[in-house]
Order: structure tokens, then C-alpha cells, then sequence
């Protein structure tokens, strides 16, 4: 395994509301860097069993068991077909947090239908190398012909729910109609149940399983136990990537308004609000189009507790998000000089971070004294 040192890092300060921000300081953070393994594929999908066992989602369709002290990898069967045209593929694995006695793995995916593919959830129990009992847990009724802006990350609460993203499937006008699943984050029981407190579930015209809406394609979201909240981030068009606090029956916007642009014209919908709609936390512009999302938390690394802690695509970097009380909010950028797309990333109970590649790679990241 390679390993090498990065100290570089970049602070910058990118609107939102005007008034949101504080200098962040000039304090360095080293970070030592690990190449664990290579994959010939993307890993799009990253999920740690232990601080000893990762499992890695390709886009291709494969997973993978990973042993993090060799770098060993043993590929898994019994995973359903996926389309992996553009964006599609195996998207995500996850593992819920409690009662997970049948050892379980949740994966959302693209699944091809007649009509076209469409983001899924699904669950098996994993054996050894094998998964067996398929089940899945909703197949949405995004379908359309176009293969891009599918999500879709998984999270769970500690109450018995899963949540998972679904993009607008590139058909902006689908994120506010609620009888669709694009455009939105779903809530279920663990076993794909619609819970009764859903704030969708008396409406007749609606989606029971859909939690909130208006989104463009959440790629990252994360539940923080702690404070008891949910939070996604989200690709913008040109510009308006976004940091959201997910609400329950949240509408997000899209593509009312927008803080990003037209690829051809200069404006989206009207404005950068709208009244009775939710607005980001923090909005990036450029677009540093973020990968998977998580709040840091280690006894060890105290200056990043809290944090948000995104990979970043288009921008190439490892991207830090600190906001304080007041919602202001800093931003910080590593790992520039290695000139990675980064996209899956997961955190051990040491404070270590692993971090999937376009390239293929599983990186071990660790901050000093970490």
C-alpha cells in the first residue's frame, strides 16, 4: 500500500446569504493518505462493517468485502442486475445502525424496467460472500428513458427508518409533483413499511413514502443521532451545489428557484428563494458537485467534530464545512494535489476516513493524531 503526506489545503468563503460566513483559520491539518486497494470500476458506494471490513459498491453492479489491513478484496454474488448507463449502476450499501442480528446490507440501485430504469431499494442478508433473500423494498416510480440524476445514498435514525435520495431523473418539473418519487428523500420502516407518521400519507395525490421534495439529485445525506436531524447535499446545474437540513414535508425548491444557472442562460425558475420553501444551509459556486456526505465526529480530532465532511467530483478535493450557532459557516478544501474525482466516503471509530476514487481507488485518510 502506497502512503504519503498532504498538508496543502485551500479556505475559501462562498455565498449564500451574504452574511454567512467567518475566516476560517491557518491552521494546517496534515493528512496522511493510503492507497488500500484498486478496483476496476467506480466505487460509488462505501459502507465499513468494523474498522477492519469495508464493503464497496461499484457502479458496474459489483460489491466487494474489503479486509482494510491487507487490502484484500473478495467479491460478493447473489447482487440483481442494474443499468449502468451514465449515472446508473449499484449507487449505495449501507448498514442499519440497530437490530441488525440478520446481518442485513441495504443497496439502492438502478433498476431496469421496460419502460426504462429507475432507482431502487433494496436489502439482503449477507453470508459469509454471498447475499441471499433478496428483497426489494420499493422500486420507485421514477422511470423515465434518460440514464442520469438517479441519487442515491442511503441513511438511517436510530428510530427503525431508512432514508434514501432519488434525483429528479433529469426531468426538472417531476421534483414538485408528489405522485412521483423524483426529486425526492423516502422514509420507510426498515422493512420497506410506509410509516403513518410520513407527511405525505393522508394525501391521496401523493407519494406516501416520500419524506421531502424538491430536490435536483441528493447525492450525499447523513443522519446525525446526536442532534437528531437529517442532512443531504445536492447537485446544482451550473453553480447552487447545496448543504440542506432535511424537514419533514420540506419542499427544496427545485426548480422554483435555484442558486445555480443555466448551462445556456443565465437564470433557473425565479430567484434564489421563494417563500414557504426551505433553503440550504450552505450553497456552493462554483459547484464542487459533492460526493457522499457525513458530520465528523472523533475524540481525537476535536478541530473537525461537527464538521461536515463531503468528497467533492468536479473540484477534486476533500471539502470540510464548518458552521457555527449562527449559521455562519466555513469552508475548507484538501487533498487538491492529488487530483482525484472523490466520490464514497465512510469514517472508522478511530477518526480514520475512506474515500473512493473515479479512478477506482480505496483511500485511507488520517489527520494528525487521528
Amino acid at each position: 500500500m502506497k502512503t504519503w503526506i498532504v498538508l496543502l489545503h485551500s479556505n475559501l468563503v462562498l455565498p449564500v446569504h451574504a452574511s454567512n460566513h467567518s475566516p476560517d483559520s491557518e491552521k494546517k491539518t496534515p493528512l496522511q493518505v493510503e492507497s488500500i486497494a484498486q478496483f476496476d470500476g467506480i466505487p460509488w458506494g462505501l459502507v465499513l462493517l468494523d474498522n477492519q471490513t469495508a464493503i464497496v459498491a461499484i457502479k458496474n453492479g459489483a460489491a466487494y468485502r474489503v479486509n482494510l489491513a491487507t487490502g484484500m478484496t473478495t467479491r460478493l454474488t447473489g447482487l440483481p442486475k442494474v443499468d449502468n448507463r451514465g449515472q446508473g449502476g449499484l449507487l449505495d450499501v449501507a448498514v442499519p445502525p440497530i437490530d441488525n442480528t440478520q446481518n442485513w446490507l441495504y443497496f439502492t440501485y438502478s433498476k431496469p424496467t421496460n419502460e426504462g430504469a429507475t432507482t431502487a431499494l433494496g436489502r439482503a442478508k449477507l453470508d459469509n460472500n454471498h447475499l441471499s433473500d433478496w428483497q426489494d423494498l420499493l422500486v420507485t416510480n421514477a422511470v423515465v428513458t434518460g440514464t442520469k440524476h438517479y441519487g442515491s445514498l442511503i441513511t438511517f435514525d436510530n428510530k427503525g427508518h431508512v432514508f434514501f435520495s432519488i434525483g429528479d431523473r433529469g426531468e426538472r418539473d417531476l421534483a414538485q409533483d408528489l405522485s412521483n418519487h423524483a426529486g425526492s428523500i423516502v422514509r420507510l420502516h426498515l422493512d420497506g413499511r410506509v410509516p403513518s407518521d410520513n407527511p405525505f400519507v393522508s394525501d391521496a395525490n401523493s407519494r406516501n413514502e416520500i419524506w421531502s421534495y424538491g430536490h435536483r439529485n441528493p447525492q450525499g445525506i447523513y443522519y446525525d443521532a446526536k442532534t437528531d436531524t437529517l442532512w443531504s447535499n445536492e447537485h446544482g446545474p451550473r453553480g447552487g451545489d447545496e448543504i440542506n437540513l432535511i424537514r419533514s414535508g420540506g419542499n427544496y425548491g427545485w426548480p422554483i428557484f435555484s442558486y445555480g444557472k443555466e448551462y445556456w442562460r443565465p437564470s433557473i425558475g425565479d430567484g434564489t428563494e421563494k417563500e414557504g420553501m426551505e433553503h440550504p444551509e450552505v450553497v456552493f459556486t462554483p459547484s464542487i458537485a459533492p460526493g457522499s456526505l457525513l458530520r465528523y465526529k472523533s475524540s481525537n480530532a476535536s478541530d473537525w467534530n461537527g464538521d461536515f465532511i463531503s468528497p467533492a467530483l468536479a473540484l477534486r478535493h476533500l471539502n470540510r464545512v464548518s458552521i457555527n450557532q449562527d449559521g455562519e459557516y466555513t469552508e475548507t478544501r484538501y487533498l487538491e494535489d492529488l487530483n482525484e474525482r472523490l466520490r464514497s466516503i465512510a469514517q472508522d471509530d478511530t477518526g480514520a476516513l475512506y474515500i473512493g476514487t473515479d479512478s477506482g481507488k480505496l483511500l485511507k485518510v488520517t489527520l494528525n493524531g487521528s
